[in-house]
């Protein structure tokens, strides 16, 4: 398992890096709503090497037979690479390669609490975009909410995949 998980975890790690920097390069023009589209598909795609790291183990290593528990660790176990990798590219990206980027997403974010909410509302949105982002710009805690977002989605992906892919000995 340990090769397999090593495998296939570089591989998801590779390819969110390179799925992240792709969408920085080519999606610096568009709106942080989309780019957020592109960040989530990134890191979906990057993470069908679960379902590939488990069904490699399960044919290739384990004769075929794999029980929910082995697969669904196998499958948490590369996600982990991909979560880490993200962490380390969003902070790298945050800190040195688009230190504006916390400024002008919550820029834009609160011309859109402008335009939705006024008064006593509007105030207490804004104090509430205020006080997240002060959190979102220590980047121990942009590493952390970056890596938590991928290994939640890896654990969709992880117990998903060990359903299908799951198969006791007859």
């Amino acid at each position: 398992m340990k090769s397999t998980v090593i495998r296939y975890g570089l591989r998801s790690a590779i390819t969110i890096i390179i799925l992240f920097l792709l969408g920085w390069f080519l999606g610096k023009n568009l709106d942080f709503d989309f780019q957020e589209i592109i960040g989530y598909v990134s890191i979906v795609l990057s993470l069908l090497f679960v379902f590939f790291g488990i069904k490699h183990f399960r044919d290739r290593q384990n004769n075929g037979i794999i029980s929910f528990g082995k697969a669904f660790l196998t499958g948490m176990l590369i996600t982990l690479f991909a979560s880490v990798a993200f962490g380390i590219i969003d902070v790298i990206y945050t800190t040195y390669l688009n230190p504006n980027f916390t400024t002008e997403y919550y820029r834009q974010a609160s011309e859109q609490i402008h335009k939705a909410y006024s008064g006593v509302e509007l105030q207490e949105k804004i104090q509430a975009m205020e006080n997240e982002k002060a959190l979102f710009t220590n980047p121990l805690i942009s590493f952390l909410l970056m890596s938590f977002t991928v290994f939640l989605i890896g654990f969709i992906i992880s117990t998903i995949s060990s359903l299908l892919l799951q198969r006791k000995r007859n």
